[in-house]
């Protein structure tokens, strides 16, 4: 028979309130707990919008009082009765004030003992719950994230609805054209030796898109990248992909900033105040030391090259006779937390990450100067550091002296560490901001050449063309970044339209025509007829989700996640396949 015969489900349990009171509901869910009490039995029933308690007393019918006092944890049960107010209240839920008096119950299916308990917070080791991500995602606070993304997803496609814009589906199945991280590929058994690839994202469909006349394109995308996982990253993840015909820079980034002020308000209630600051990319590295600097909390970089540059102490000069910079970061109220011992972590971690060493000067609250070079200067020389860096009693100078591109991506690297040890770093703030005007070209030290910093479909400024050719470290692409709280947040740039252009681009990044008509001829042959001028933008929105909820992996609101191996535990994938499907595919494996 079946189970449900009769019954329909009227209201989710987390959505019952005390003027539900006498109503007659069903409710569907898992059970949470059992108290069995001798004459009364209560069950929390939780489905994904909350608990309600079901009541089971000298009222209820034998038959189903007994069958009440068999379930257990993660039963699933439907439950027929009546809303009455509870006797016995519990402020801590919104349904607190009422129950259920139960008339009909159902066991949908049993549950053995689950390997860990479905709670908010569950200590038990996240390898264990991937595992068992289905039972995972039972859990309340991962539920509110799951569906958080969902609300975000969905104020994200009638904003742009509104806005004129068209989703289009582009192919997952793509020719493979490996620029920056690796493709995923796909073995074709119709063409053998052939593969497809995996998109990284949908750039150049988007941009035919363009080129076909939909001038304003949307996609919520699914994307692939064979690279090594951290926090914010996973092999395959969602952006939300767009591109727009007949504007300009200023057009994306209004249109940026009112989908971040909307989403923000509708989700979680958050005034974005716009227009959105802005650093060019040579002022975030000067001040922050990284492209997607965190400006929640100060503790900018301070150049104190011109106080040093006739000192006594070798290091600085030395940096700066070769061409290098010193610069510092100031620690504020800093004396006490970070201790000789600390500094000397610091200067482990600095090593670590490229530097030749740190140097210091602690400055106790009596005004006490303890440093690591104070000896080799003059005590005119050691004022002027401490005033052009801000630092008073009770403050901690750090300084690097290196080439400029180390110093400033070093201290960029420190200043994050330095404000994690302060607790400095206000954790209810959305800094938002937008770095413009980053340089076309990347210098590769192991490739020995430049390559495009974004994508060979950037656009250089108008001011840097003449450079092209003749000294490409000047070059500034027509590119920009939204960045949240010191994660990249969405990427994106004016295109190339022209031909001729594009052709120099290519040859500047060392493709030959041949090369370029091969990997991407399509793009380029459809830009001869008639190409409009057009721009995009990707936001990760994984990582919009993970930062508005606060998140610290992007695996708390992906459903079904990847580990730092790029492996599911769950399923676990990837796995070997039988011989017989390499045959068909026409691929053999080597040891």
């Amino acid at each position: 028979m079946d189970l449900m015969t009769g019954l329909k489900r009227t209201d989710y349990c987390g959505t019952l309130r005390a003027e539900d009171c006498g109503r007659e509901v069903v409710v569907c869910g898992w059970v949470q707990r059992q108290r069995d009490l001798g004459a009364l039995i209560f069950v929390d029933l939780r489905d994904r919008t909350g608990i309600v308690q079901l009541a089971f007393d000298d009222g209820t019918e034998k038959e189903i009082f007994d069958k009440a006092f068999t379930v257990r944890s993660e039963f699933v049960l439907m439950a027929k009765g009546t809303v009455r107010e509870r006797s016995s209240k519990n402020t801590e839920i919104p349904t607190g004030e009422i129950e259920i008096t139960v008339t009909d119950l159902r066991v949908l299916g049993k549950s053995e003992t689950p390997p860990f308990e479905i709670i908010e917070n569950c200590q038990t080791a996240e390898l264990t719950r991937l595992k068992y991500r289905y039972l995972d995602l039972r859990r309340p606070d991962l539920q509110k994230n799951i569906l958080m993304r969902h609300r975000i997803t969905k104020i994200t496609r009638d904003y742009f609805d509104d806005n004129g814009f068209i989703e289009i589906e582009t192919p997952i199945l793509i020719k493979s054209t490996p620029e920056g991280a690796r493709d995923f590929l796909v073995p074709s058994r119709i063409h053998k030796g052939q593969f497809y690839a995996l998109p990284q994202s949908p750039q150049l469909y988007k941009q035919l898109s363009m080129v076909a006349g939909f001038d304003r394109y949307m996609q919520i995308a699914r994307c692939f990248r064979d690279e090594d996982l951290r926090a914010d990253r996973q092999p395959e993840f969602t952006q939300i992909d767009v591109e727009m015909s007949f504007i300009d820079k200023e057009d994306i980034l209004s249109l940026i900033e009112g989908f971040m002020k909307r989403v923000f308000k509708e989700a979680i209630g958050v005034d974005i105040e716009t227009p959105l600051p802005r650093l060019t990319y040579a002022e975030a590295m000067e001040r922050y030391g990284s492209d997607k600097p965190d400006t929640r909390y100060a503790m900018e970089i301070t150049d104190i090259g011109e106080e040093v540059k006739s000192c006594g102490f070798g290091v600085f000069t030395g940096a700066l006779e070769n061409g290098g910079k010193v610069a510092a970061i100031t620690a504020k109220n800093a004396f006490s937390i970070l201790t000789r011992k600390e500094v000397d972590k610091l200067t482990e971690f600095v090593r670590g990450i490229g530097a030749k060493g740190l140097a210091w000067a602690r400055i106790g609250e009596d005004g006490t100067v303890a440093s690591s070079f104070a000896k080799f200067m003059t005590e005119d020389e050691m004022k002027a550091i401490m005033a052009k860096c801000g630092a008073e009693n009770g403050d901690v100078i750090l300084i690097v002296a290196d080439k400029a591109s180390t110093t400033l991506s070093v201290l960029g690297s420190l200043r994050q560490t330095v404000a994690k040890k302060l607790d400095i770093i206000p954790a209810d703030k959305y800094n938002l901001l937008w770095v413009v005007e980053f340089p076309f070209f990347d210098w590769d030290e192991e490739a020995g050449q430049y390559v495009a910093m974004h994508h060979p479909f950037t656009s250089p400024l108008d001011e840097c063309l003449s450079y092209l050719e003749t000294d490409k470290a000047k070059v500034r692409a027509n590119a920009y970044d939204l960045v949240l709280n010191g994660i990249e947040l969405a990427s994106g740039s004016i295109r190339i339209t022209d031909p001729e252009l594009q052709k120099r681009i290519f040859t500047l990044l060392g493709l030959s025509d041949e090369e370029a008509q091969e990997k991407f001829g399509y793009l380029t042959n459809a830009f001869k007829y008639g190409a409009p001028p057009h721009g995009g933008i990707g936001l990760g929105l994984d990582r919009l989700v993970m930062q508005m909820l606060r998140l610290e992996t992007l695996r708390d609101v992906v459903a079904f996640p990847k580990v730092q191996n790029a492996s599911e535990p769950m399923t676990d994938c990837p796995a070997f396949v039988d011989k017989e499907q390499l045959d068909v595919l026409g691929i053999g494996l080597t040891e």
